[in-house]
C-alpha cells in the first residue's frame, strides 16, 4: 500500500472566490480614497458621511450587477460553444476523433498512443465532450461559472470593505475622523492582504504589504486632489 498522502484540491472554478477577493479589496480602496478625497476638500461631517454611504451602496450594487452580467455573458458563450462541440461530436465523430488525436500529438504524445486515446475517448460522448471542451476551449462543461453566487459575493464583500473606513464618519466625533479612517483602512488592508496571501498560499506578509501600499497610494492621491480643489 502506498504511503504517499492524497492531495485534495480546493474547488475554485465557480467564480465567487475571485469576485469576493476583488470585492473586499476594491471596496476598501474605493471608499477609503473617496472618503479622504471628500475630507480633503474640508466639507461638513454630514457631507463626507453621505458620500461614503452612497459609495458603499452604489459601489456594492454596481460591483454585483457588473459581476453577474460579465459572468452570465461568459457562461452563455461557453455553453454555446460547448453545444457546438456536442453537435460536432454527434454529427462528425471521425473528424472529431482525428482532431482530438492531432491535439494530443501537438502536446507531445506519441502518435500511436494519441490514436488509441482518441479512439477510447470518443466511445463515451460525455467524456469526449469534456476532453474537447478542455483542450479547445479551456473550460470544463460542468464548471462554466456561477453568476448569481459571484454577484452576491462581490456585493457583500465590497460592502464589507467599504464599511471599514466609513465607521468613524457614522457618528459625530472629535474631528479626528480622517485619522481614524486612515488607521482603520491600514488595519483593514493588512487583514485583507494577509487573508488573500493565506488563501492563495503566496505569503501573507507580501500580500499585506501590497494591499497597504495600493490603498495608501490611492487614498493619498485622492486626498491631495481634494485638498487642492477644495469646496470652493
Amino acid at each position: 500500500m502506498s504511503s504517499q498522502p492524497v492531495i485534495h484540491h480546493r474547488q475554485i472554478s465557480g467564480g465567487w472566490i475571485r469576485a469576493g477577493i476583488f470585492g473586499v479589496s476594491d471596496g476598501l480602496v474605493t471608499n477609503t480614497s473617496f472618503l479622504l478625497g471628500f475630507a480633503g476638500a474640508d466639507p461638513s461631517h454630514n457631507v463626507v458621511r453621505l458620500a461614503g454611504l452612497a459609495t458603499l451602496v452604489a459601489g456594492g450594487f454596481s460591483m454585483g450587477s457588473g459581476e453577474y452580467l460579465s459572468m452570465r455573458a461568459q457562461k452563455e458563450l461557453f455553453e454555446y460553444e460547448i453545444d457546438v462541440e456536442r453537435r460536432a461530436i454527434a454529427e462528425s465523430p471521425v473528424a472529431e476523433r482525428e482532431e482530438l488525436r492531432d491535439l494530443f500529438v501537438s502536446r507531445g504524445i506519441d502518435h500511436t498512443l494519441a490514436e488509441r486515446l482518441s479512439v477510447d475517448l470518443m466511445r463515451d460522448p460525455d467524456l469526449a465532450l469534456r476532453t474537447h471542451a478542455r483542450e479547445e476551449l479551456g473550460v470544463d462543461p460542468s464548471a462554466t461559472g456561477r453568476p448569481l453566487a459571484a454577484a452576491a459575493s462581490s456585493l457583500v464583500t465590497f460592502s464589507i470593505g467599504a464599511f471599514i473606513p466609513l465607521v468613524p464618519w457614522l457618528w459625530s466625533g472629535s474631528g479626528n475622523q480622517v485619522l481614524w479612517s486612515v488607521v482603520l483602512a491600514a488595519i483593514g488592508s493588512i487583514l485583507v492582504g494577509a487573508a488573500i496571501g493565506v488563501f492563495t498560499r503566496r505569503g501573507a506578509l507580501r500580500w499585506a504589504i501590497r494591499q497597504v501600499v495600493i490603498t495608501g497610494i490611492a487614498a493619498g492621491v485622492t486626498y491631495g486632489v481634494g485638498r487642492w480643489v477644495g469646496t470652493g
